[in-house]
């Protein structure tokens, strides 16, 4: 289980985060939306603790995030977690079985020779086979996706964080994101946070969905509330307008000097 309390984040004088409540149940999916630069992969870079709250807290089965001291605390910690970065983050000088194996070599204990069998029976979870030894430039951005997702779950994490995991790609190779991703909940019984832009990946692999707008949760509920509710604001995103209250906000702050 993860909840925000409360969550602040600033960056000098600017509140990126403004006072983030949310609770993530364990087993769920939750989803992410909001538009660009309101907080979405800051949020999620204070659950995994790569940011410390300025205010508020973060706590996961119990552990206060902010509250971790030792590098041995923060690994540990670190442990619970897969990532799916945005572009994948690939290395380009390893090898994809050198890659998906990157995390047990520093998080684990697992012994090296255990390493490529590990790696070979998450790309078989991802769709893949006989892709270990191709480098990522190889590799298509549907494919190079599939392998950042066989990364994360490589050290078998009880948390997944999904940072716009189909960001660049076509609807079909979208869809089969969407598939693994719901796969991997059922098979893996993992929880996760997902963050996108994309309304027809957050209506199929969400249990729940929460909308990110000026530092704060602007709404939340289920796929079927975020179709059918009157809110202005989720309405706009959702519906993608041009014209609405997003906007008017924005109008606030032309003319304003920096």
């Amino acid at each position: 289980m993860i909840e925000a309390r409360g969550v602040v984040k600033r960056f000098g004088p600017r509140a990126v985060l403004r006072g983030i409540d949310l609770r993530i149940e364990s087993g769920e999916t939750l989803v992410i939306i909001g538009g660009s630069g309101c907080g979405k992969s800051t949020f999620l870079k204070c659950v995994i603790g790569l940011h410390s709250p300025t205010e508020g807290s973060v706590v996961v089965d119990g552990a206060d995030v902010a509250k971790l001291k030792t590098e041995a605390e923060v690994a540990d910690y670190r442990r619970r977690f897969g990532y799916l970065f945005q572009e994948g983050a690939l290395f380009d000088s390893l090898t994809v079985a050198e890659n998906i194996s990157f995390g047990l070599r520093y998080l684990t204990d697992v012994p090296p020779a255990k390493h490529r069998r590990i790696a070979s029976d998450c790309l078989a979870l991802v769709g893949l086979k006989d892709v270990e030894d191709f480098k990522p430039a190889e590799l298509s951005g549907g494919m190079k996706k599939r392998v950042a997702l066989a990364r994360a779950i490589a050290a078998q994490p009880s948390y997944i964080l999904y940072d716009e995991p189909t960001t660049g790609l076509d609807p079909i190779m979208s869809d089969v994101i969407n598939d693994l991703i719901l796969d991997l909940q059922r098979q893996l019984k993992v929880t996760a946070i997902v963050v996108t832009h994309d309304m027809k990946s957050a209506y199929k692999v969400g249990t729940r969905i929460a909308m990110f707008h000026d530092g704060v949760v602007q709404d939340h509920g289920t796929p079927d509330h975020f179709k059918t509710t009157k809110n202005p604001y989720v309405r706009q995103f959702v519906d993608g307008l041009s014209k609405g209250p997003i906007q008017m906000r924005i109008k606030e702050f032309e003319g304003v000097e920096a």
